[in-house]
């Protein structure tokens, strides 16, 4: 069992893993989310996976079957005119599959990702998580994360 990198080949598990997340998403905020949509198409993910700037990592078994990814973005902010400059990097989407979850794969994608980001003079991580996803709340409150900035909202 390994970290890599993503590659082309692939795509069709990251489509599996990322049609995963959206369903506890859409089952929960069907008023936010489009249940059997995708949040990338082909080309876009072969975009990602192209771009230094977007690393992708997954965790794969001994047969390299995707179980895990870790979706990535590294972030710069200059000449800003309220905040400091500043590079993190940003991961934007973390899944272990249903099948395979609670044997430390979360948690080594996070330690790969967080490895990544000191490699790199990131000053932090970041992410974004939705309140919904109370697993994932705990995963990353655990693992040390505390909140940044918080959006609320008022249903009309």
């Amino acid at each position: 069992m390994m970290i890599r990198n993503a590659k082309k080949t692939d795509i069709p598990a990251l489509f599996t893993l990322l049609q995963q997340v959206l369903t506890v998403h859409a089952d929960k905020r069907p008023d936010v989310f489009k249940a059997g949509s995708t949040k990338y198409t082909v080309k876009e993910l072969e975009e990602l996976l192209n771009n230094p700037r977007t690393p992708v990592f997954v965790f794969v078994d001994e047969k390299d079957c995707v179980q895990g990814y870790a979706f990535c973005q590294y972030v710069s902010i200059e000449n800003n005119n309220i905040l400091q400059s500043t590079s993190y990097l940003y991961l934007d989407d973390l899944c272990v599959d249903e099948k395979h979850r609670k044997q430390g794969i979360g948690k080594a994608l996070l330690s790969h990702v967080i490895e990544q980001a000191k490699q790199n003079g990131c000053s932090s991580l970041r992410l974004n998580v939705w309140s919904l996803n109370e697993s994932a709340m705990r995963f990353y409150e655990q693992s040390g994360f505390a909140p940044l900035s918080l959006k609320m909202e008022k249903k009309l």
